[in-house]
């Protein structure tokens, strides 16, 4: 698998970065049945730490049967501490379920509207290089449609974030507007909102700021009260300028976007969260990336009108001018208002959320009725040879897929 390290600030799931290549395996539905003991789920976390040079990898499966947790690797190079169930991480792109969610809410009490524009609540912010805030929608931002240039592709700020110039800028404050500048200062992807998906950052800054505006709050009070609270959430928050995570936690570990299989690796566990924000900068664990996922799934933060919205997918491409189809995105995705399914190599098809950012990957997907869910996380970002998101979906595919399904890296 090729993959880019063009999108640095804040690494979230972009286009680039996370080009999904197929695993070969036979056409089937997944059953409860399929993998009882979840044994060929901790034989691909075995195979990450002991061939893919992952520090450490943890699953966490919850179904009719109820809970199975399976670890390998460590938390810590230098101490060998172990993973451990109730551990903290930065979970990148599955921020954008918690910012869509809080969103839908306030349309749902009246307060907005999907349909408004940006201009209408951040009049003068979207414009230039053909971006036209009284033409996109809210509804544009959610579900990558707006056009807008992702920040995190910006070529002077991603200097400043992948290779060892990350060392000197990890701990760089960025404000939201400064984001949102930084993506407007690029051409946009397509000449009008709605014309395609490519996924982007900036959009769900953008949302983050309606929100401020409309509530007259902080993004972070308004997910702790509408979202962590509510469900219980023990473990998640989004960072304000904090640069450490608190609590229990596992080192996080970066190539720093090389794609060598011997490349260096890194601890980038202390670094700025403003580089991320309402697109990927919370922090949580695998049983509360378990409760927010079941209780999206199943309905329970939402009106049925919203629930409607979250998952009304799109295609993740564009169709070219000479009327080809270009994958933008990971391959046999669909994509809603920040949640998406992924169609597996056996046939199967899980839903829920995902995210990359600089020191790991977190996914937390699972039937569409909740009723058998898995929350992985790998405390590195690695590209290349041995992909991080190769990893998740061999996970995703050993718990889902029959028990005789082959999966592989191409």
């Amino acid at each position: 698998m090729t993959t880019s390290p063009s999108a640095k600030a804040g690494l979230l799931l972009t286009a680039a970065a996370m080009a999904a290549t197929a695993l070969t395996a036979p056409t089937a539905s997944a059953s409860a049945a399929d993998a009882p003991d979840h044994a060929a789920v901790q034989k691909v976390l075995d195979q990450a730490v002991a061939e893919g040079r992952f520090p450490g990898m943890v699953a966490e499966v919850r179904d009719r049967d109820g809970r199975w947790y399976g670890s390998a690797g460590v938390a810590d190079t230098k101490t060998g501490r172990k993973r451990q169930p109730h551990e903290r991480f930065r979970i990148g792109s599955a921020t954008k379920a918690f910012t869509a969610t809080v969103v839908l809410q306030l349309e749902a009490e009246g307060e907005l509207s999907l349909d408004d524009t940006v201009d209408k609540w951040l009049p003068g912010v979207v414009q230039g290089n053909g971006n036209d805030g009284s033409t996109i929608t809210i509804r544009h931002l959610l579900n990558h449609t707006s056009g807008i240039f992702n920040y995190g592709n910006d070529p002077e700020a991603a200097a400043e974030l992948s290779g060892l110039a990350f060392f000197e800028h990890r701990y760089d404050k960025y404000t939201p507007e400064q984001l949102v500048k930084l993506g407007l200062r690029n051409p946009r992807y397509f000449p009008e909102p709605g014309q395609g998906f490519v996924y982007t950052n900036t959009g769900y800054i953008l949302a983050g700021m309606i929100i401020e505006k409309v509530t007259g709050g902080t993004l972070a009070d308004e997910i702790s009260r509408r979202i962590v609270r509510p469900l219980g959430l023990t473990g998640t928050y989004l960072p304000g300028e904090e640069t450490k995570i608190r609590g229990p936690h596992p080192r996080h570990y970066s190539t720093l976007f090389s794609a060598e299989s011997d490349a260096e690796i890194y601890d980038v566990t202390e670094m700025s969260a403003t580089t991320a924000w309402a697109a990927g900068g919370v922090v949580s664990t695998v049983g509360d990336l378990h409760r927010f996922t079941g209780a999206l799934l199943r309905g329970r933060l939402l009106q049925p009108a919203q629930q409607r919205e979250m998952f009304t997918m799109l295609e993740t491409g564009v169709k070219m001018p000479d009327g080809t189809w270009k994958d933008t995105w990971i391959p046999d995705t669909t994509y809603g208002l920040g949640v998406f399914s992924w169609k597996l190599s056996c046939g199967a098809t899980v839903w829920g959320v995902g995210g990359a950012i600089t020191g790991g990957f977190s996914f937390s997907m699972g039937t569409r009725d909740a009723t058998r869910m898995i929350a992985t996380n790998t405390n590195i970002d690695r590209y290349g040879r041995y992909n991080s998101l190769d990893t998740i979906k061999n996970v995703l595919q050993a718990e889902f897929c029959p028990s005789g399904s082959q999966t592989r890296k191409q």
